[in-house]
């Protein structure tokens, strides 16, 4: 048997950074946030100030993310009405979420001030003078593969600019600004989450680009999946000569978008077929498994062209984990860090918030030191969910897995009913709370109900139950949890209260 090489590589050096400088900010920038608590809001926020711009933002109500930006000195309004924005704004940046009648924006019409959405101010920094800018974007995975990616460059002695749609505390929290870029300089290398949702990644042009997958999503704003194929298209065709393109080999639509990409550009792919350029292999119990149980960590593996360049082990489980990690690993190696060095970075990464996130155990009542372990994620797509519970179940080896599921937006439960009815089929026990109402019309929510969907995962012999709310799903789980048990609380809204009502201390409780 052949023996693995680990923390290795043997590969051509590859091209260095852009390392010019850009322009400072004028004095007088003085940006104002519409919804400065959200994830990548905040992390514009705080790169705008690192770069010498006077800052404010307003939320509708207070938070753990507001509270946080306000310790850090940012004055965060609460409230949200036309008065809250600031006499001297000079311009104003929303989030997706913020609808053209919000208070604030109509105030900033009124004085002519720019109005941006995040994704058009995420573009003016990623096409600053000095700044390179790498966009992870996809279906899934955008923000494990951008904290992947920005943990290498911090490991391996580089300096990056990022900012992610989750927090993560290894890195220090869901932005940075490279310590380079503060006062006005360029960004460097600026890592962000490209997202397709209502075309936004139409205003980034990075220089190197990832496409992690091509799935319907979003079908609200696209209508098919051509649609989607064709956005992506237009994305990539936004890459500079001399830029890269990482994208998945299994896509089916990897021909088309790949095509996209204008003359210069260097088109690679990244999958498990031995086809592809980047191949990736994947050790669920680890290298250093003994014998009849997992190590905890699966063992990976990166092959180029049939030779293995680079192997590591992942805390995270499951084959798409090791998919984001080996994207991160590649495009670290375009922007100039050695294989064996990125391998060695992501052996220590040990995850981001709600990503398969371990929130503690649930003491089970009546059973000794018995308890069911609880974790939290993000996943609200059927394949997302689909791979989560897969890799939870083979990892954790749960004695049952229980997952709490709240579906996230009427229309996109709608549009893909049929595939979230065969998403759950690891799991034991299915709740499902009501669907959490964002951005979809009247006529959408009385579309489709949570209901519906329990009624298509029994008939698909699944074990499912609505549940009115999450204090009935916290109290059903406290009932039939036993040890050995393991429950996910799954999706994008706020289900997360669930796994917080569990693990929380009898007293407190």
């Amino acid at each position: 048997m052949r023996r693995r090489r680990r923390h290795t590589a043997s590969m051509p050096d590859a091209p260095a950074p852009a390392q010019a400088q850009g322009q400072a900010p004028a004095a007088t920038d003085r940006p104002h946030f519409v919804g400065i608590a959200g994830s990548g809001m905040s992390g514009l926020a705080r790169l705008a100030r690192a770069r010498g711009a006077a800052v404010t933002g307003s939320e509708r109500d207070d938070g753990p993310a507001a509270a946080a930006l306000r310790a850090e000195g940012f004055p965060v309004c609460l409230g949200q009405r036309a008065d809250t924005l600031p006499a001297d704004a000079t311009r104003v940046t929303a989030s997706a979420a913020v609808p053209a009648d919000h208070p604030e924006l109509v105030e900033a019409r009124r004085r002519g001030l720019p109005i941006l959405k995040y994704a058009e101010a995420l573009g003016e920094l990623m096409g600053l003078p000095g700044t390179e800018g790498v966009a992870v974007s996809g279906t899934h995975g955008k923000s494990s593969t951008t904290a992947m990616l920005a943990h290498v460059l911090l490991a391996c002695g580089r300096d990056p600019s990022f900012i992610l749609g989750a927090r993560c505390e290894q890195i220090g929290g869901g932005s940075r600004c490279a310590a380079a870029a503060a006062g006005g300089a360029g960004l460097g290398v600026l890592v962000a989450e490209a997202c397709e949702f209502d075309r936004s990644f139409h205003h980034l042009a990075p220089r190197h680009a990832i496409v992690l997958n091509v799935e319907a999503d979003h079908l609200d704003c696209y209508g098919s999946l051509d649609e989607i194929v064709k956005s992506f298209g237009v994305f990539v065709g936004r890459l500079p000569a001399g830029g890269s393109l990482l994208i998945q080999h299994e896509a089916a639509a990897r021909i088309a978008v790949s095509a996209a990409a204008g003359p210069g550009v260097g088109v690679e792919t990244l999958g498990f077929s031995p086809d592809a350029d980047w191949r990736v292999g994947v050790d669920p119990a680890g290298p250093d498994a003994a014998a009849g149980g997992p190590s905890g960590d699966a063992g990976v593996t990166l092959s180029r062209r049939g030779e293995e360049v680079a192997a590591w082990t992942l805390a995270l489980p499951g084959q798409h984990m090791a998919y984001n990690a080996a994207a991160a690993a590649v495009t670290a190696h375009r922007l100039g860090v050695p294989l064996g060095e990125a391998a060695a970075a992501l052996s220590g990464f040990r995850g981001l918030d709600r990503r398969m996130q371990r929130r503690g155990r649930f003491a089970v009542p009546g059973a000794a030191g018995g308890a069911a372990a609880v974790i939290d994620d993000y996943a609200h797509h059927p394949t997302e969910i689909d791979a989560t519970l897969r890799a939870l179940r083979g990892h954790h080896r749960p004695a049952r897995l229980f997952c709490v599921f709240q579906p996230h937006q009427h229309s996109r439960t709608r549009h893909l009913l049929a595939e979230f009815a065969t998403a759950f089929e690891p799991a034991d026990r299915v709740l499902v709370p009501d669907i959490y109402f964002v951005r979809d019309s009247e006529a959408e929510r009385e579309a489709v109900t949570s209901g519906d969907l329990v009624r298509l995962l029994r008939a698909g012999g699944v074990d499912a139950e609505h549940v009115a709310g999450f204090d009935e799903a916290a109290a059903t789980l406290r009932a039939e949890l036993r040890d050995g048990d393991l429950v996910v609380t799954m999706g994008a809204g706020d289900v997360w209260k669930v796994a917080e009502a569990l693990t929380r201390p009898p007293a407190a409780a």
